[in-house]
């Protein structure tokens, strides 16, 4: 038989798991609906909630992430999110996150719809729009520029990074397919040179 203090400490595990859960939807609702310009924009937010706020991850757990974001079918940002909420709280806590990250994006794309002539021959909104992209260009500039900080660490990296660069402004090649490339040279100076980069 079970008895009260042990049923109230089984209740209590339950309510902190849905607590955590609850809170991994609402920082990615918040992200997701504060923020602009897709993923790259979200870059600054993500930061600034998961790794600085919340301490949930580390701004390199938080670039692998983006990377893993980067190579694999769909948007940037949403799988950043089940990523994340996977590393935080496994399969559930990705399916969580993932449904925190894309609620605010149904919930406007679908108001939108229903006035869509309205709102894009409106005249402030197109205005308010040219302010929110140079915003948003600004910020993701800050977030290279500090991001870069803490991943270019020797020659080798700023090597990968120039060579990454260069392919992506001057070449068309997918971007998965520069990700890729860039690991396996990773992985390969990494095998032969015997240490890690």
């Amino acid at each position: 038989m079970i008895n009260k203090a042990d049923k109230k400490k089984g209740n209590g595990k339950e309510e902190e798991k849905m607590n955590e859960y609850a809170q991994l939807y609402l920082v990615f609702l918040r992200i997701g609906g504060l923020t602009f310009g897709g993923g790259l924009a979200m870059l600054p937010m993500l930061k600034y909630e998961l790794v600085e706020k919340k301490n949930w991850i580390t701004e390199e757990d938080l670039l692998d992430c983006y990377a893993i974001g980067q190579c694999t079918p769909g948007i940037i940002a949403v799988n950043t999110s089940t990523f994340v909420g996977y590393k935080r709280k496994g399969v559930m806590g990705g399916i969580v996150s993932t449904l925190g990250m894309v609620t605010p994006s149904v919930v406007i794309i679908t108001l939108v719809a229903i006035c869509l002539q309205a709102f894009i021959e409106n005249v402030w909104v197109q205005h308010a729009l040219m302010g929110v992209r140079a915003v948003v260009c600004a910020l993701m500039l800050n977030t290279v520029v500090t991001l870069a900080k803490k991943s270019l660490k020797n020659a080798f990296c700023f090597a990968v990074c120039a060579g990454a660069f260069l392919l992506a402004m001057f070449v068309e090649i997918p971007t998965v397919c520069i990700v890729v490339i860039a690991a396996l040279i990773g992985i390969a100076v990494s095998v032969w040179g015997g240490k890690k980069v």
